[in-house]
């Protein structure tokens, strides 16, 4: 039973990698087209959560979100997340539709045809390297300016041991927010290491929770503010994850 279990995990992997690459293929010639200039990212991004959305339904996942408050069109966010699975990016792909761009690690651009666009319209750093995570500043800034949203996940990447229910969150996010004067959107995903986590051999089909919470504003704040609205971030999401496991 065991060997037939790891035969369907493998196969289950491979065919989340091959699901990535299919509405790639399919939609590539708009993609390139939509990657030429800064004006074409809303499009871009459009088709990305479609892409999104062909991953979820093709590996048998469904989502069911709780949003107690949403975002406003034309507005700029702060969005963050507890970071638990590659799923993560599709998830809130499929779930926030207001145009937003990542900050993610540089060693996902490495996979083959999702790395080029990743590394194209994503904001990469390499966190072992201080000079790489001061041009993230920068880079998130000029995207805030046009009036984008910017998604980081404040753990700075997927907890080794996954008994963690939710690491140390980084500075980043909310200097960022702060210096902006905009909103963090915090997000609790319920579910995303039950359905695929880094541990090869786990996982299956089946829903997703999400709940979107109300915001915290950052209007008037300062950097002197940065560790209590890091820690309010935090304690909203730990405790919904606390609540989504009872």
């Amino acid at each position: 039973m065991r060997g037939i279990k790891m035969i369907f995990w493998t196969l289950w992997r491979v065919w989340f990698y091959v699901l990535i690459a299919i509405p790639i293929l399919v939609m590539l010639p708009f993609l390139l087209l939509s990657i030429l200039s800064e004006r074409g990212y809303p499009y871009f991004f459009k088709m990305a959560r479609i892409w999104a959305k062909v991953i979820l339904f093709g590996m048998g996942f469904y989502y069911k979100v709780e949003t107690i408050q949403g975002l406003e069109p034309n507005k700029s966010y702060m969005i963050v997340a507890n970071h638990t699975s590659m799923t993560d990016i599709m998830l809130m792909l499929a779930v926030v539709d207001s145009p937003f761009v990542f900050v993610g690690k540089k060693e996902l651009a490495s996979i083959p045809l999702f790395g080029f666009f990743y590394k194209r319209t994503c904001i990469l750093v390499d966190r072992n390297n201080a000079q790489s995570r001061r041009a993230v500043f920068e880079s998130a800034q000029n995207r805030l300016n046009r009036g984008l949203s910017v998604c980081i996940f404040p753990e700075g990447g997927v907890p080794y041991d996954e008994s963690i229910i939710l690491d140390t969150f980084k500075d980043g996010a909310f200097r960022l927010a702060i210096e902006h004067q905009i909103p963090i959107v915090p997000i609790s995903f319920g579910d995303n290491k039950k359905r695929l986590s880094y541990t090869f051999f786990s996982g299956s089909p089946g829903v997703m929770r999400v709940k979107i919470h109300t915001h915290i504003e950052t209007q008037g704040k300062t950097l002197d503010d940065r560790r209590a609205i890091k820690q309010e971030t935090f304690q909203i999401i730990y405790d919904q994850l606390v609540s989504f496991e009872r």
